[in-house]
C-alpha cells in the first residue's frame, strides 16, 4: 500500500489537486480502483501537510431493478472514519429498459457524473475524486486516437464552472497491476460489477490490444503515457495544470 500512497501523493502534488482545507467527494463504485483511491486519500491525510476532508459517495444504478449491496464500502468507510452516502438511482432502468441504448456506456457515465456532481455539492464538497488508473488513461488515449482521430484524453484535473467543482483523478500514476496487488494484499472486499455489458465493451477490446502490445514490447504503455505528459494536451503538462 505504501507504493500506492506515494503515487497518489505525487499525482496530487504534481497537479495541485487538493488545496488546504479542500473537501473531496470520493466516487466509490466498490471496484478495485475506487477502493484503493479511497484508502490512499484517507491514509494520506495522516502525513500530508495540507489538511482536507473526505466524503465517500456511492451511486447504485440498480441493475436488474434490484438494490446493489454496498455494505463492504460502508464497512470500509467506518473503518477509515470517512462519512459515507449511498444514492439509489434508476440509471440502469432508464438506459437498458426505457431507452434501450445500443451503446450504453456514454449515457451511463454522463448520468452518473451528473448525480455525483449534485451529491458532492449537497455534502459541501468542492472536489470530486474519480478512480481512473494509469491503464484507464492509456486506454482512453488509444480509443480517442483510433475511433475519433484525435490526440487527447480526459484531464487529470478539470474545473467544472457550471457546478463550481473540480474533478480530480489522483490514481492516474498507478498501473492496474499495482492496484490489483494492493487489493489482494489488503483483502479489500471488491463489489463485482453487475452491468450486463461489463467486459463486452470497446474499452475491453482496447485493453486486450494494449496487453498484447505490452507483452510484445515491454514499456509500450509507459511510453504512451510519457508522450501524453510531454505533449501537454488536456492539462497533462504539470506546468499547465488547471485551476485549483
Amino acid at each position: 500500500m505504501q507504493h500506492i500512497y506515494s503515487l497518489v501523493r505525487r499525482c496530487v502534488e504534481d497537479y495541485r489537486m487538493i488545496p488546504p482545507g479542500g473537501a473531496v467527494a470520493v466516487g466509490v463504485s466498490g471496484g478495485k480502483d475506487s477502493l484503493v483511491m479511497l484508502v490512499g486519500l484517507s491514509k494520506m491525510r495522516v502525513f500530508y501537510e495540507k489538511k482536507y476532508e473526505l466524503h465517500a459517495i456511492s451511486l447504485d444504478p440498480r441493475f436488474g431493478n434490484k438494490d446493489g449491496d454496498f455494505s463492504p464500502v460502508e464497512r470500509l468507510c467506518r473503518e477509515l472514519e470517512v462519512p459515507f452516502t449511498l444514492i439509489r438511482t434508476d440509471i440502469a432502468e432508464i438506459i437498458f429498459n426505457i431507452r434501450k441504448e445500443k451503446n450504453p456506456c456514454a449515457l451511463c457515465a454522463k448520468m452518473r457524473r451528473g448525480a455525483l456532481h449534485d451529491a458532492a455539492k449537497e455534502n459541501g464538497c468542492n472536489k470530486i475524486a474519480l478512480g481512473h488508473s494509469f491503464d484507464d488513461v492509456i486506454e482512453t488515449f488509444i480509443m480517442n486516437l483510433f475511433k475519433e482521430g484525435r490526440i487527447g484524453c480526459f484531464a487529470p484535473k478539470s474545473y467544472l464552472s457550471r457546478k463550481d467543482l473540480t474533478m480530480i483523478r489522483p490514481l492516474v500514476f498507478a498501473p492496474e497491476s499495482k492496484v490489483i496487488s494492493c487489493c489482494r494484499q489488503n483483502n479489500f472486499e471488491i463489489i463485482k460489477s453487475l452491468c450486463p455489458v461489463d467486459k463486452l465493451t470497446e474499452r475491453q477490446r482496447v485493453k486486450e490490444f494494449l496487453e498484447m502490445k505490452e507483452q510484445q514490447d515491454n514499456g509500450f504503455k509507459q511510453r504512451i503515457f510519457g508522450a501524453l505528459r510531454k505533449n501537454g494536451n488536456d492539462g497533462w503538462s504539470v506546468k499547465n495544470s488547471a485551476k485549483s
